[in-house]
């Protein structure tokens, strides 16, 4: 008999008035996550293979939330295409996947999904986090768009003097 189940917790998809490429550099950066992510305080102990964010790269996350610190790692990493990463806190474990679609020169489709892998007895209790993840999930990958549309902005402006 099963002793865990997955659910699935958002689906949401965000423009980014980015190149793909820039949008999968910045979120999949552990050391930006903290800009974007709203629970997020900071990354602690990050351990890069390669550049920041690809496969095997791992870290903590200090979260608003008292004692939460899931363990982090990438599980997948394709520039630009599909990025995946999984948190692991105690018996439960947290699955995030992001993939980008361009939608021209200095435009992104972002969707991205998030799963739970829980007991089976907490199931009951998820009820809430499945009402609230999508709406936290669109807030911070639409800070992240924000921060990225201004950034980029800015360098325009600066290019130009």
């Amino acid at each position: 008999m099963k002793s865990t189940a997955r659910l699935q917790i958002a689906d949401v998809t965000v423009q980014f008035g980015v190149a793909s490429e820039v949008a999968y550099d910045y979120l999949s950066d552990p050391g930006r996550r903290a800009e974007w992510q709203a629970s997020l305080l900071r990354v602690a102990d990050e351990a890069d293979v390669g550049e920041p964010g690809e496969a095997g790269s791992s870290w903590i996350d200090v979260t608003a939330v008292p004692f939460v610190r899931p363990t982090m790692e990438v599980v997948e990493s394709r520039r630009a295409q599909r990025w995946r990463e999984i948190g692991r806190w105690g018996p439960v474990d947290a699955a995030l996947s992001l993939d980008f679609e361009a939608q021209g020169e200095h435009s992104t489709l972002v969707r991205a999904r998030a799963h739970l892998t829980v007991p089976l007895v907490a199931v009951a209790g998820l009820f809430g986090i499945r009402v609230l993840a999508p709406a936290a999930l669109g807030a911070d990958l639409r800070t992240a768009a924000r921060l990225l549309e201004d950034r980029q902005i800015t360098d325009h402006q600066q290019e130009a003097s």
